[in-house]
């Protein structure tokens, strides 16, 4: 059974399946969006049904909203609990010391506020998203309705001044209308191809007039869980700069993966 399960799939699980091992009866806990998260979601749902562990989740997405509480996790909005023991959440690109590209799913505000609200950040990926140097997949930027072509104007005359490879930007769209966000913005996604300055490129965008928030999340990730479709996660701690390696089973009755993928 599970050998017909996509390796990227199963990937996704380990990672996921390993971090919740993180979280512990009693805590608040950031829950991240995206697919890889969404495993993570499936996953804590388990465990406060079956082990009827105590948790308190702040969601980063309606979606994930959603999720959550289909599963029996209890979501409270992040000024009801004011502070986070632990956020777990994915990543569209990471680099070795865990800087992170994020938003392709859209929710890049909200992911930024909960983990900058929480006491650890565990970041959850499949070997695929590990980059030399950010910036090969596109770099969202959330930016106000109002006057967004002004300040997609404003971006690309700062970025004639980056060391980027590439200076194109395209606005998300949703079918044939822009893509928005739960806060109600648009979406910009510049396309740079290498950042070869993170730090100076999210000063600087920080700066700019309409731009409220980009995906450049940097020195905010704790730990890394990498996952293998073979069972193998690698766990890279920032704080104590440790590398390890350990086996997550997957066997065919665990019914919590086989529920997900089917």
């Amino acid at each position: 059974m599970t050998a017909d399960i996509p390796p990227i799939d199963r990937a996704k699980f380990v990672a996921a399946k390993h971090a919740v091992g993180y979280i512990e009866d009693g805590m608040r806990v950031g829950l991240g969006s995206g697919s890889t998260a969404a495993w993570m979601v499936r996953c804590l749902g388990g465990m406060v049904r079956e082990d009827g562990i105590n948790v308190t989740g702040v969601a980063t997405s309606t979606r994930t909203a959603k999720l959550a509480r289909q599963l029996g996790i209890p979501i409270r909005t992040l000024d009801e609990v004011q502070w986070l023991d632990l956020t777990i959440d994915g990543a569209d690109e990471y680099d070795a010391d865990l800087n992170l590209i994020k938003g392709g799913g859209g929710a890049l505000l909200r992911e930024k506020i909960v983990a900058t609200a929480s006491d650890q950040m565990v970041m959850i990926a499949d070997p695929a998203k590990h980059v030399d140097v950010l910036g090969g997949c596109p770099l969202p930027v959330e930016v106000i309705p109002f006057g967004w072509q002004t300040t997609q104007a404003l971006i690309e005359e700062m970025l004639a001044n980056q060391d980027v490879m590439g200076c194109s930007i395209s606005l998300r769209l949703n079918v044939n209308k822009p893509f928005c966000t739960d806060e109600g913005n648009y979406i910009l996604d510049l396309h740079l191809r290498r950042i070869g300055d993170p730090r100076q490129l999210s000063l600087e965008l920080n700066q700019i007039p309409g731009v409220v928030e980009h995906g450049l999340f940097l020195d905010m990730c704790d730990v890394g869980v990498i996952g293998s479709a073979d069972g193998t996660v690698k766990v890279r701690n920032i704080r104590n700069g440790t590398i390890e390696q350990e086996q997550v089973r997957i066997i065919d009755t665990d019914n919590l993966f086989l529920d997900i993928v089917n």
